[in-house]
């Protein structure tokens, strides 16, 4: 008991200890991160660049100037030019005149529709000249404010010395506008039409340099745009680039620490929640976590979007001085609602422990037990009334209700008409169409029944079939072997009536003798075959010692194995007892070894396998075949059916037939299999106890 408290007492402690550096690494990472995104107005991609030029602070400063030169020069030119409208572009007066059309077309009432769209526009013009002229006195003054920014803008870099001239228009600050004055300096771009130049060369690798060759290829052969930075502007830049980078690398890897420790710490809270002592299976479950899981989740998101709303009440100030400790109050009670989620989710009980769950499973299991216990029209009669009352009963959740019922009705009705499909294609005559619906409803049930009728009218069909194709061979090779002996005979009388000499008379005699007895066998292996297939033999169970029972059998068959040629080899125990009737068995046995006397490839082996398979005893009998056995195993076992399709040999084909019959009769199983020219005959006896 101590060993198992002091085990207990560990795992606590770790749980506890993981719990807190889950929570405090979480608060830390998220308060760094806001720090470096919010209070730094900075973001991570700097620890990977290389220098200030290939930074997106200097490539935004140089885009901003390139810009805002050739904006002045090329655009706005000066105030009097935007004041007169040089600065709209027969685009932007066209703009203007098309948005004013449309409203002119759809809402003023001087617009005729009679008229054409020339006759229509120049109404236009005239109704709508003071609007025109309004919209485009709006686009100087928002041009005015462009141009006068960018100037403030270029006032405001200290150490920025420029140049830009497009067409007549002219704007600088430098003392000298000679192209190699600005390539003094230690930071310029010169952009003009014998080419370009920019300084450091570096600067053509940064990533967003795009906004300045975007602009070039939209100057003209005329244009030009110099502009450099001195060392006034760029070293204190440098040295705050690099102090960032510091700042931001170092804050980094503490960032990547702590989620590393937080995700850690957390995964293994994942993993030990809810476990019992090894002892024990299953999760263990405490009274908390017995509260509603929808509701559980409902104050996870409620904690979290109270943080958000913290976050957007305080001040920009008070955010970085309060950001730590209100995500410890809010992610404290926030990890042990999840953790009471995740033991759920092990135990497979998330949905099952919810508020909604427990609502709808009392209604459907009480509509379920009326529903089972009725007729079919008591269960129309419920759903009628009941499903209002439902939806009465539960307003707040109105679409989840209509959902489920709109669910349930269309899969009543695809199960109608799967059902109703059926019967059609069963009508038909399609007997092997299933019809698949599942459960266990009363379309499920109903279905069932048709499919079982199917399955009866299918069988009964084949049977059928198989009966009549089975009545036409039996007659047909019934007809061919008793016609042939009997034809042999009338022919042979006939003969015999009109012979003389007595020698040939007396072999005349002999021929007819052969044939009768041809007859004779045949019509008693019919009625043999036909006796064992209805079961009327009398059985006479005794113990047997099949081992025995094969020798004798084979000390009987010498004569025949001698003349054959045929070489049997037995493989057998010293005893195998069986619960069997002697003379039926026998039969059986003497009918397959006549079937290899007849068939058998002459001068091949025999072999006679007896195997105790535990409760049964296992016989079986392998030979090549001297014909081609080009016929199915299940077509050799139907009566009248012989190896030689040519029927020139001495055999019934009834031997197998009546050996299966014989064997079913004493309660044991007979099979042959076909591999090639190898057949092979197998019987199964019960053990005698």
């Amino acid at each position: 008991m101590d060993i198992r408290w002091r085990n207990y007492s560990h795992s606590l402690t770790a749980k506890l200890s993981a719990f807190i550096i889950t929570i405090l690494c979480f608060a830390g990472c998220l308060t760094l991160f806001i720090n470096v995104v919010g209070l730094h107005d900075s973001n991570f991609g700097i620890t990977f660049e290389d220098s200030y030029y290939l930074g997106n602070d200097y490539m935004a400063d140089s885009s901003d100037v390139f810009q805002s030169l050739k904006a002045i020069t090329g655009k706005y030119k000066s105030e009097e030019n935007i004041l007169s409208g040089g600065s709209i572009t027969p685009e932007d007066l066209e703009d203007i005149e098309n948005e004013l059309y449309r409203e002119f077309r759809y809402s003023s009432r001087t617009y005729n529709p009679n008229l054409t769209t020339a006759e229509n526009y120049k109404v236009f013009q005239e109704a709508y000249a003071d609007k025109i002229l309004k919209e485009k006195d709006k686009f100087i003054q928002e041009d005015l404010r462009e141009y006068r920014a960018a100037l403030h803008r270029l006032a405001s870099y200290q150490g920025l010395v420029y140049y830009a001239k497009s067409g007549a228009s002219e704007l600088t600050n430098s003392p000298n506008p000679a192209k190699d004055y600005f390539k003094a300096f230690p930071a310029h771009m010169v952009f003009d039409g014998s080419g370009q130049t920019v300084f450091p060369e570096e600067v053509k690798q940064n990533s967003n340099y795009y906004r300045i060759t975007a602009g070039i290829n939209q100057m003209g052969h005329q244009d030009i745009v110099y502009f450099a930075f001195s060392e006034e502007f760029i070293n204190p830049r440098i040295a705050e680039w690099q102090a960032n980078k510091e700042l931001i690398t170092r804050n980094l890897y503490l960032i990547t620490g702590l989620a590393l420790a937080a995700a850690i710490a957390f995964i293994y809270l994942l993993f030990v929640t809810g476990r019992k002592p090894e002892e024990e299976q299953g999760v263990h479950i405490n009274s908390f976590d017995k509260f509603p899981n929808d509701i559980k989740l409902a104050l996870c998101f409620a904690l979290a979007g109270s943080w958000f709303g913290i976050m957007f009440a305080l001040d920009h100030a008070r955010i970085y001085e309060l950001i730590f400790p209100v995500t410890l109050l809010i992610a404290a009670p926030g990890l042990i609602l999840v953790l009471s989620l995740v033991k759920h989710v092990k135990n497979r009980t998330l949905i099952k422990n919810s508020l909604v769950y427990s609502i709808f499973y009392k209604i459907f299991d009480f509509g379920r037990a009326v529903y089972q216990s009725g007729s079919t029209a008591v269960k129309v009669v419920i759903i009628v009334i009941g499903y209002p009352i439902l939806v009465a009963s539960t307003l707040f959740m109105f679409p989840i209700t209509l959902g489920a019922a709109a669910w349930l009705a269309f899969k009543k009705v695809q199960e109608f008409n799967a059902i109703k499909e059926g019967v059609k294609r069963v009508k038909e005559g399609v007997l092997h169409y299933t019809i698949n619906v599942t459960g266990d409803g009363e379309f499920a049930r109903l279905a069932s029944d048709i499919n079982s009728i199917t399955d009866g009218l299918n069988k009964a069909v084949e049977n059928e079939i198989k009966s009549e194709r089975l009545k036409s061979e039996l007659i047909t090779n019934v007809s061919h072997d008793i016609r042939t002996p009997l034809t042999s005979i009338i022919t042979y009388v006939d003969l015999l009536k009109k012979e003389t000499d007595q020698a040939k008379a007396s072999e005349y005699i002999d021929v007819i003798d052969q044939k009768a007895q041809r007859l004779k066998i045949l019509t008693d292996d019919l009625f043999e075959a036909t006796k064992a297939s209805s079961g009327n033999i009398p059985v006479n169970f005794e113990k047997i010692d099949l081992v025995s029972l094969i020798t004798q059998g084979l000390g009987e068959f010498d004569d025949k194995i001698q003349a054959s040629g045929l070489d049997f080899k037995i493989s057998a125990p010293d005893k195998a007892l069986i619960k069997a009737d002697g003379k039926l068995l026998w039969r059986a046995i003497e009918n397959l070894l006549l079937n290899i006397f007849k068939y058998a490839l002459p001068g091949s082996r025999i072999y006679i396998d007896i195997i105790d398979s535990g409760p049964v005893i296992t016989l079986t009998l392998k030979n090549i075949s001297a014909y081609e056995l080009n016929i199915s195993a299940d077509e050799l076992m139907e009566r009248f059916k012989r190896g030689d399709e040519s029927r020139s040999s001495q055999g019934s084909g009834l031997g197998l037939s009546i050996a299966k019959s014989l064997i079913e009769i004493q309660n044991g199983s007979f099979n042959i299999e076909i591999d090639g020219d190898l057949f092979k005959a197998m019987i199964w006896m019960g053990k005698a106890e």
